[in-house]
């Protein structure tokens, strides 16, 4: 299974209509992959919180996915568009970051609304709603499953998503290259607890005053890193065997020792 991540560079000096455009370009450059993602808030930028309300799209039918339907048909790719602002319903509907993921076909197939807002009461904490739905992709090498940035500092999220057949977990993000050590520390853990694939795919440049920080990696369900990204704009192109998953888990049974979250057995009936 071929997965390309886009490390798009967001920057003050263009706008989201030609980013769009130009990112448009690069998936449908993709042809041969069967899974390309993208980060999270390209549009607009994951930091650009002045920008959310005017940026905002309804999901389907905004410009952005419109845009994003067209490349995956284009490239012949499962794409996961990463993420956009999304306007709820009504003309003053609330928004969501929401992530987008298309088949080869172009159809819109799932979307994820993030469900730990970043921001301590300020920013995306503040401005966007929070989704409530554990969400898994079914792809025909693998199955996804889906966050996104501040997800990743919540186990409990990734602990369901195995729960419901992920092998594949993909995290689009925006990380500020000021910790870009927990993102790389956090990445692997997740991996490793997981017994899972982890693609996580972050934001290159500077906007709203923040330095992003790139970096994009594969890591496998043991942990080792497969490929990482510098910090600038690159796209990260690695070949996974989505047999690991099944294999690490048979070979190194942790997940069915799990005994904290897990239901409460039934007991067996007795005799009557």
């Amino acid at each position: 299974m071929r997965v390309s991540l886009l490390q798009i560079a967001v920057n003050n000096n263009e706008t989201v209509e030609s980013r769009r455009v130009r990112v448009a370009a690069l998936v449908s450059a993709q042809a041969g992959a069967d899974l390309v993602v993208l980060p999270e808030l390209w549009t607009v930028g994951a930091f650009a919180a002045d920008l959310y309300d005017a940026g905002a799209e309804p999901v389907p039918g905004g410009p952005t996915a419109e845009a994003m339907s067209a490349a995956a048909l284009d490239a012949g790719v499962w794409l996961h568009a990463g993420s956009v602002v999304e306007r709820g319903a009504g003309q003053d509907g609330p928004l969501y970051n929401t992530s987008l993921v298309f088949s080869p076909d172009g159809e819109l197939r799932h979307t994820y609304r993030k469900i730990h807002r970043f921001g301590f009461d300020r920013g995306e904490a503040a401005l966007m709603a929070a989704g409530h739905e554990v969400v898994t992709a079914p792809l025909p090498q693998a199955t996804l499953g889906l966050a996104t940035c501040y997800d990743l500092r919540f186990p409990e999220l990734f602990r369901l998503l195995v729960d419901a057949g992920a092998q594949l977990l993909v995290i689009p993000a925006g990380w500020p290259a000021r910790r870009r050590e927990h993102w790389t520390l956090l990445a692997r853990a997740r991996a490793v607890e997981s017994q899972a694939y982890v693609l996580a795919c972050g934001t290159a440049g500077t906007h709203a005053d923040v330095e992003l920080a790139g970096h994009s990696i594969v890591i496998d369900p043991w942990g080792v890193v497969l490929a990482e990204a510098g910090p600038g704009e690159e796209v990260l192109t690695v070949d996974l065997d989505p047999a690991l998953v099944g294999k690490t888990r048979a070979d190194f049974p942790v997940l069915r020792d799990r005994v904290l979250g897990m239901p409460t057995p039934t007991p067996a009936a007795g005799p009557s």
